[in-house]
């Protein structure tokens, strides 16, 4: 994984525990996500005029059908996760990519993982569900009990993690199929696609938002509470485009695992702006999982 693709995961996966932190902190994440689509609307009725859209090719139109319903199943159940447990449970589980990706990527993308690398990989995974530990695991009878997954936030963390395998692979390999052929349009490939991507998922999240919630309160709370998803919107646009360029060169699997320094993040910002207070079993995973993610940055 070269250098210029590490960083750019990097600072992706700062940016997504910030983004992460504000869904929580909402106080109302299905709402919240649903007004997350217009600024990413508007930017794409913004950049069609500057983009040749028959240069995408016809496999990647194929991927943005299937990973749109799988970015929206990640929104669903993602807010339906914060709604029912704090972040140092839910993001951890959530975020377990690195367990379950190289299994799939390695047969199907034919990725090649570097024992250096698939060493840093599962260091990562064990940080993670370290830090998933420190909620999971809670006095009963006879000492302690494993809880973790009786709990509906972690029910729901784990369908988050199903989609996020899921958008990973199509993703992988739409970028990679849109990198392949030329490009004239100054608007970047992996803004385009991040666009046309939320666009289609955050308007189909926003019908299922309406008809749960009702189409009066999602136009009450978007006359009134607009300026947090905004942010939280472009946030998020900046973080995963900086993801989709470091996947048209490197290694999914390596890229999953790197953006998974974003449990660290999430951490100390859920103790700091959320007033969440984590156990050891908690702190140690986090430390985890930056080795795992320097072993990778040295030897992936």
């Amino acid at each position: 994984m070269s250098l210029v693709a590490f960083a750019l995961v990097l600072v992706s996966a700062l940016l997504h525990a910030w983004w992460s932190v504000s869904i929580k902190g909402s106080g109302d994440p299905l709402v919240f996500n649903a007004l997350q689509v217009v600024a990413p609307l508007a930017a794409t009725a913004a950049i069609l005029p500057l983009v040749e859209l028959g240069e995408v090719p016809p496999l990647a139109w194929a991927c943005l059908a299937a990973t749109t319903l799988c970015h929206t199943g990640y929104f669903w159940w993602m807010s339906r996760a914060y709604e029912h447990g704090e972040l140092t449970l839910v993001y951890p589980i959530a975020r377990s990519t690195p367990a379950f990706l190289p299994l799939i990527a390695v047969p199907l993308l034919g990725e090649r993982v570097t024992a250096g690398g698939a060493l840093g990989i599962a260091t990562v995974v064990a940080g993670m569900w370290l830090v998933q530990a420190g909620a999971a695991l809670q006095p009963g009878k006879g000492g302690l009990r494993w809880q973790a997954f009786a709990e509906p936030a972690a029910r729901y963390a784990l369908l988050t993690l199903a989609t996020t395998v899921g958008y990973t692979l199509l993703d992988k390999r739409a970028m990679v199929e849109i990198a392949a052929h030329p490009w004239t349009s100054a608007v970047p490939r992996a803004l385009v696609w991040n666009l046309l991507l939320w666009s289609a998922s955050g308007s189909l999240f926003a019908v299922l938002v309406a008809r749960r919630r009702g189409a009066r309160t999602l136009l009450a709370a978007a006359r009134t509470k607009l300026a947090g998803p905004t942010r939280a919107a472009l946030v998020s646009l900046a973080g995963y485009t900086l993801v989709l360029e470091a996947l048209a060169t490197a290694p999914a699997s390596y890229v999953v695992a790197v953006r998974q320094s974003s449990v660290l993040f999430a951490l100390l910002l859920g103790v700091l702006h959320l007033r969440e207070r984590p156990g050891r079993p908690r702190i140690l995973g986090a430390a985890a999982t930056v080795i795992g993610v320097v072993l990778i940055a040295l030897w992936g």
